[in-house]
């Protein structure tokens, strides 16, 4: 196969055959994260992106804990700070002023050893991403090359690429992930329709550079005011974004031009041309969907091309995260040959489902925030306050939410047993070398951690099974233990986290699934062996007879 003519490659990457194990179309943040994913793991991997550049302006701003565990996996952990900081407080105020909810993110030790939300430049993201697949040997990144063809084979698929000037060259790949967007490509040669929640909201964006570092107290501030909701966040080191909801009767070409939202930002923030430089402005329609149809064959989708959510809980690109860094190991296996294709049929079953919480979560965030009639917003106005001053629950969910579907370890009844599905905290853990998070520290990859000796606990064929999985087998020691005495194979719980976690579900071990989603747990009625089996079993059931 002739190698395209492109100025926008990772390098010169092609194989004698001309095949690629997967093809990914769109190369955003989503996508980026799933290139760096595959070819971290030797994967041949071609991405195609249709615009010749990368994209200069913000769109998201923020990402949670499991999103910067992720993209330390994905190879940028030493560069978050350079364009990420701890998104700090989060503030609801009504018209009048009043506050009607607090919210105070952890900065440190958050659930997965990252702040719990991160505001961030996005192109200072990318960049980094970029940075690193271009140091990757089995990554290709086609730009200026936009999809308009594609077919499945009985092996894999042809995508039909374009350039510019409509030239047309035919690439090969055994799977195919489109990162493409709310427009999909992929989406659509799948066939599969949006199913529209029914969530529709039009806001104009206003990012700004500050020409001061002032301090925004807090830190980021929702003002529900039915006059018009409006909102002031970080955008990562530096920069800042303002948001206006779009009110009845205004239209899109309106609103979206420099003088309206120097206009907005002048009535409701006091901010002027003399405070800082406009980097962009735009109008974007906040929306609720979810794709019908995930997989078709050898073709997925994630991201954006699979599910769209209104921003107001920070979900939508950590949501994406959470897509690709779920179907990276599992693709990986099924290129391997040690699971069939039918593995691939979780990914779906088990993002769809955890979508569906973020997205709920989102709208019902929106709803309250969106309401422009005066009485249905003094009646939440009297609701809110009366409970931040009683102190009760407040309207907010946690993202993080057990896996409920798919391969995780049950019991006859098909039951979820305890602890499978839980996404396992990352502690901190020392060994004879030095103190880090246990993913740095440890490796990435199934992990089989035991309070108990597992080379104790697990016969020949039983660990053999999961060095073939690259797993790594580790004892936990409790806090307090002399890291210099630490044997090989086994790590100091700094802090107790995992112990606790271990405790709370009442187990010995556990055996982590590469996404750090807990598989199942090792217990008096659960013994290591059978969990280990049951994995096996799980990851190739025809083996699992052999």
């Amino acid at each position: 196969m002739a190698e395209p003519a492109t100025g926008h490659r990772a390098g010169p990457h092609w194989w004698p055959d001309g095949t690629a194990d997967l093809l990914i179309v769109g190369y955003g943040p989503v996508g980026q994260v799933l290139a760096n994913l595959m070819a971290r793991r030797g994967r041949r991997v071609i991405a195609v992106e249709r615009h010749a550049r990368p994209y200069t302006m913000p769109r998201a701003v923020a990402f949670d804990g499991e999103a910067a565990r992720i993209l330390a996996t994905a190879g940028v952990e030493d560069h978050l700070a350079s364009f990420g900081e701890p998104s700090g407080d989060y503030m609801w105020r009504n018209g009048e002023g009043r506050d009607l909810l607090y919210i105070d993110a952890a900065e440190v030790h958050g659930r997965n050893g990252w702040p719990e939300s991160t505001s961030m430049y996005q192109p200072g993201l990318e960049e980094a991403l970029i940075a690193y697949g271009k140091q990757l040997p089995h990554l290709t990144v086609l730009r200026g090359y936009e999809a308009v063809g594609l077919t499945q084979t009985g092996d894999g698929a042809e995508l039909e690429v374009a350039d510019g000037d409509g030239v047309r060259r035919r690439l090969r790949g055994r799977w195919v992930v489109g990162c493409d967007g709310a427009n999909s490509f992929v989406r659509r040669t799948i066939g599969s329709d949006f199913d529209d929640l029914g969530f529709h909201h039009e806001w104009l964006i206003c990012d700004l550079v500050l020409h001061d570092r002032r301090a925004f107290v807090p830190n980021n501030l929702q003002i529900c005011d039915p006059v018009r909701p409006r909102t002031q966040v970080s955008a990562g080191p530096g920069h800042r974004r303002w948001e206006f909801m779009l009110l009845p009767g205004e239209r899109r070409e309106e609103m979206d031009t420099r003088e309206t939202a120097w206009r907005l930002l002048g009535e409701w923030c006091g901010i002027t041309p003399d405070d800082g430089v406009m980097e962009r402005h735009a109008v974007y329609t906040f929306q609720a969907a979810t794709a019908r149809q995930w997989r078709d064959g050898r073709l997925l989708i994630a991201g954006d091309a699979a599910h769209l959510m209104p921003p107001f809980a920070g979900q939508g690109m950590s949501s994406g995260f959470r897509d690709v860094m779920n179907l990276a190991w599992k693709l990986d296996l099924v290129l391997d040959g040690r699971s069939d294709a039918s593995l691939l049929d979780s990914y779906a079953e088990e993002r769809r489902a955890h979508v569906q919480h973020a997205t709920g979560m989102s709208v019902n965030l929106g709803k309250v925030i969106c309401q422009t009639d005066a009485k249905a917003a003094a009646d939440r106005d009297a609701v809110m306050i009366a409970a931040r001053e009683r102190k009760l629950a407040r309207p907010q969910q946690s993202p993080f939410q057990p896996l409920t579907k798919g391969l995780v370890w049950r019991d006859e009844k098909g039951r979820r047993r305890r602890g499978a599905g839980d996404q396992v905290p990352q502690a901190r853990v020392a060994n004879g070398t030095g103190t880090g998070l246990f993913d740095e520290t440890v490796g990435r990859g199934f992990v089989f951690v035991s309070l108990d000796d597992p080379q104790q606990e697990l016969d020949t064929t039983r660990l053999a099974f999961l060095d073939s999985l690259g797993a790594h087998v580790v004892r936990l020691l409790p806090a307090g233990t002399d890291p210099s005495t630490v044997p090989s194979g086994s790590v100091v719980d700094v802090e107790g986290t995992l112990g606790a976690y271990l405790d709370g579900i009442g187990a010995r071990g556990v055996l982590v699934r590469p996404d750090t989603y807990v598989f199942g747990a090792a217990s008096a009625d659960a013994s290591a062996g059978a969990l280990v089996d049951a994995l096996r079993a799980g990851l190739a059931p025809a083996l699992a007879t052999v």
